[in-house]
């Protein structure tokens, strides 16, 4: 049986998921089949399961708050003659559940388990909750 696993990501500089999506916007524009990247320098070791179902989940100011489904991994050569991992992405950000994780570098593994859920339809176009009340509510175990 194939497993997945996603990858967990900061969205650094980042103040809500439509900052994301307009800071994407203007990369997709730049990119030849028009889908978003995030260019990183380490190849995932479990690309096969990043790739059977895998998402990018982006932590913004400290909080999950939504995920992009992973299409493929690209080679991509820097300027510097150096090969990193471009990670190409499904254009369309899902709001998650929101969850508080601390800061780290780079992107980690995220289990499937561990992941939070997407939101339910309907409620995704909600406004989300200002991020100091999600976070206060997430750290009591409301969200």
């Amino acid at each position: 049986m194939d497993k997945s696993v996603h990858l967990i990501k900061l969205s650094v500089g980042t103040e809500n998921i439509e900052g994301l999506a307009d800071w994407q916007a203007t990369k997709r524009a730049q990119a030849p089949d028009g889908l978003p990247r995030h260019v990183t320098r380490m190849w995932p070791r479990r690309e096969a399961e990043v790739l059977n179902g895998g998402s990018i989940f982006w932590v913004i100011k400290g909080v999950i708050q939504c995920r992009q489904r992973i299409e493929r991994l690209d080679e991509y050569i820097g300027q510097d003659g150096i090969r990193r991992c471009a990670i190409v992405l499904d254009p369309e950000l899902v709001r998650t559940q929101t969850s508080l994780k601390r800061p780290f570098q780079g992107w980690r593994y995220l289990h499937p388990a561990d992941a939070p859920p997407d939101l339910p339809q309907g409620r995704s176009d909600e406004e989300p909750l200002p991020v100091e009340l999600n976070r206060a509510l997430a750290e009591i175990g409301v969200l």
